[in-house]
């Protein structure tokens, strides 16, 4: 990603970057922010590979619109992490703006009118390097500790596989690489060494006619022509820091390092909101739909009244014994209103 001088400069003093590092001593941070919305708000943001990839374009689109350096991001299928540097207000504007969004897109592509309607969106003031690289962890590892069957740092609807990689390369869904190099020209891999399945389209955006770019971005406004497209997805290297994010770290040894201590406690007891869930969220969703079809003869959630996903969450949570944290985000349900009604 490039970065002007004058942003830059500023970054390197925010982040403590032009600051010697001293073993045991934390370095103070400014404007850097995990932001977040809220798991159990909704049963999902994303419901296929369709959602993932308008999802990931629209980070994107969505970040040339203010003012602000994604250091880390991730797509959940019931929430999103971003770890943003810049002005509040301008990572504020940006979370509502991603979130109104992809509120439009659920309308379109799957009927639902206002689904994000007053969705929670928290965040957390990152005050020092040592929690700064705890957090961009945690969001990193935020798949694999959620059950999903992903290495953290080849999930693919993220910007992990962008770090302290060779040419900064990253796996796309079709599993091709491509990247950026260290002045920041773009690199292209189809199907290279140790890569497997079929090679998605890797090209640049001049290679599409007016009519196909607004497809694919949802967006009229001018992109440059020579941004990097792979498998129907911006490469996340045009728009994550990746190279700063390195810099945060220093080392490969030091990002390994952190990846191996950090918890989910160092999270939760700044404020942030974890689920601890007993049995894997894709497995439950499967239990869900087969006692769905047991008691209703469908397995589409957006079918059930409240009433009926109620008795839903009951069944799953008598049959499994699950939290009812995450019975209730499986159910499209709200936590905080039916807790006391799952026992």
């Amino acid at each position: 990603m490039k970065i002007n001088d004058d942003l830059l400069r500023q970054m390197e003093s925010d982040l403590s970057l032009n600051i010697p590092f001293v073993k045991g001593k934390n370095l103070p941070i400014r404007n850097c922010w995990h932001f977040s919305t809220d798991g159990n708000a909704v049963d999902r943001l994303f419901d296929d590979d369709t959602d993932f990839r308008d999802g990931m374009n629209r980070v994107f689109v969505v970040g040339r619109e203010y003012q602000v350096i994604i250091l880390a991001f991730c797509l959940m299928d019931t929430h999103v992490h971003f770890i943003l540097y810049g002005s509040f207000d301008e990572c504020n504007k940006f979370m509502h703006k991603f979130v109104q969004l992809t509120s439009r897109n659920i309308w379109f592509r799957h009927s639902e009118h206002k689904k994000l309607w007053r969705m929670p969106i928290s965040h957390q003031f990152i005050d020092n390097d040592f929690y700064l690289k705890t957090a961009i962890c945690y969001v990193i590892k935020n798949a694999p500790v959620a059950g999903l069957p992903f290495n953290a740092l080849d999930y693919p609807w993220s910007g992990n596989s962008l770090y302290f990689k060779r040419m900064g390369y990253w796996n796309s869904p079709a599993a091709v690489l491509v990247g950026n190099d260290r002045d920041g020209e773009s690199t292209v891999t189809a199907g290279g060494a140790g890569t497997t399945g079929t090679p998605g389209t890797v090209g640049s955006l001049k290679e599409l006619s007016q009519r196909k770019r607004i497809a694919l971005l949802k967006t009229k406004t001018d992109i440059p022509e020579d941004i990097a497209i792979i498998d129907g997805i911006v490469h996340p290297g045009e728009y994550v820091a990746w190279e700063i994010v390195e810099c945060i770290f220093k080392t490969h040894r030091s990002f390994n390092r952190f990846m191996c201590i950090s918890k989910e406690e160092d999270i939760e007891n700044r404020g942030g909101s974890i689920s601890r869930l007993s049995i894997p969220i894709q497995e439950m969703r499967q239990y869900r739909n087969e006692i769905c079809r047991e008691m209703f003869g469908t397995d589409s959630l957006r079918k059930l009244s409240t009433d009926d996903r109620l008795k839903l969450a009951k069944m799953l949570r008598s049959r499994y014994n699950s939290s009812i944290k995450q019975i209730a985000r499986v159910c499209g349900l709200v936590y905080g209103e039916v807790k006391v009604f799952i026992r």
